[in-house]
């Protein structure tokens, strides 16, 4: 959970010259207040109530009906188009750090194997993706924590000085930071999609959240604030600033360090995608709305081995992106996702409210208030300030769910009324 979410500090840098290392803290302190607490809320509960493969995907489906069901499992499959395949390109720029060759069809090759691999983790199983994420994740979070101990003894800058950039647009200062901030706070509820995959789902999940979300806080926020205050130089902070940050208040050996954490970052971040979003078409599939080839089991591994290479060579066709210019999009179909998800945790209240909850939403109806009005504030907010490209795109991309369901609906009437001739 804490891989697909959060995994490390890395993405978040050019959000502090785009917005201003002020302003980029407050999005840390508010932003999941409005967004990643309420969302993991609505998760937990609804996760213990509805453990199953699909999750968030079918507690909408339960809670609004087909339409909005197939919205919420659509728009999240295409989100991880976007971002799947650069996660592997992110990780073999780094590589190329130290191999400058590395350029053209050999940085293509690199990335395919690199996706090649996970994929055959994920057919693996959960446990194997667990263990590999586990792994990754102690290297990663290692060398963060020397770099704030180190940070923390040369406090000499005030890090929230100045608040926004000077001489800049306001809504491009506030617009560009704050979907930066939603896809930093996203994925809480999309380990519920391979909920029926792990033991005890009903105690686990909101004990992971309950870990998850301070941690992944803390994981933006402290290592961002004791850069600032030790360098003081927020003006050349840039994608991968904290190799640079932590060579500069460490040394050699730390921005080495850094810079490799900063690499399995990019591999943390596509097994945890490949584990969680795979679940989603397999679902879908045994639903009825996508080939059914999709929902086949391994015979060995017991995984959906078809929908996860599926995915993963769409993820290597599309493996030549940049990570900046697919945020913005990405931010819209993760926003009609997470909506559609909180939505659904205040419509099976009334629609199943017998259903078992061994966890709820605590402070009762004002909690369920917060838990759906946070994020939908968040949400206008964020989509008013998204920029042009976003708008546009973004506007693109979640209107194909729409057609998608309408071309799908008439073949199955199709197909139907051809059986029925026979």
């Amino acid at each position: 959970m804490y891989a697909y979410a959060t995994a490390g500090p890395f993405g978040l840098e050019d959000q502090v010259t785009a917005s201003g290392p002020g302003l980029t803290l407050l999005f840390h302190l508010i932003i999941p207040f409005f967004w990643c607490i309420p969302v993991s809320l609505v998760a937990a509960e609804l996760t213990t109530a509805m453990p199953v493969q699909g999750g968030f995907y079918r507690w909408v489906r339960a809670g609004f009906g087909n339409f909005w069901g197939f919205l919420a499992g659509w728009w999240n499959w295409s989100a991880s188009f976007i971002l799947g395949g650069v996660y592997a390109v992110l990780f073999t720029d780094y590589l190329g750090f130290y191999f400058p060759g590395l350029v053209g069809w050999k940085h293509y090759l690199v990335s395919l194997v690199v996706i090649a691999v996970i994929g055959y983790v994920n057919v693996r199983g959960i446990q194997m993706a667990g263990i590999v994420a586990t792994v990754l994740e102690i290297f990663i979070l290692l060398p963060v924590i020397v770099l704030c101990v180190i940070a923390a003894t040369k406090w000499h800058h005030n890090p929230f000085v100045p608040m926004v950039p000077p001489h800049v647009p306001p809504l491009q200062v506030f617009g560009v930071g704050l979907a930066l901030g939603l896809w930093l706070y996203s994925g809480y509820e999309q380990c519920s999609t391979v909920a029926e995959e792990v033991e005890n789902p009903q105690r686990s999940y909101p004990i992971a959240l309950a870990l998850v979300v301070p941690l992944s806080i803390a994981t933006y926020f402290l290592p961002t604030l004791l850069s600032l205050a030790a360098l003081g130089n927020w003006q050349e902070w840039h994608t991968r600033y904290f190799s640079d940050a932590a060579f500069l208040i460490g040394g050699r050996w730390l921005g080495f360090w850094m810079t490799m954490a900063a690499m399995v970052t990019n591999i943390s971040i596509l097994n945890a995608t490949v584990l969680t979003t795979t679940r989603m078409p397999s679902a879908m599939a045994e639903d009825g709305y996508l080939p059914k080839v999709l929902m086949l089991k391994h015979p060995r591994y017991g995984t959906p081995w078809i929908a996860i290479i599926a995915s993963c060579v769409v993820y290597a066709l599309l493996a030549f992106q940049t990570l900046t210019q697919l945020i913005s999009v990405y931010a819209w179909l993760r926003i009609g996702t997470t909506v559609l998800t909180v939505l659904s945790g205040w419509r099976m209240r009334k629609t199943h409210p017998d259903l078992p909850r061994p966890f709820r939403i605590p402070w009762g109806r004002a909690g369920l208030f917060y838990v759906v009005a946070a994020p939908v504030v968040m949400s206008c907010v964020a989509l008013w300030g998204s920029d042009h490209f976003g708008k546009l795109w973004g506007l693109q991309a979640l209107a194909l769910g729409p057609i998608a369901y309408v071309v799908i609906w008439m073949v199955k009437r199709n197909q139907e009324v051809a059986d029925s001739s026979r």
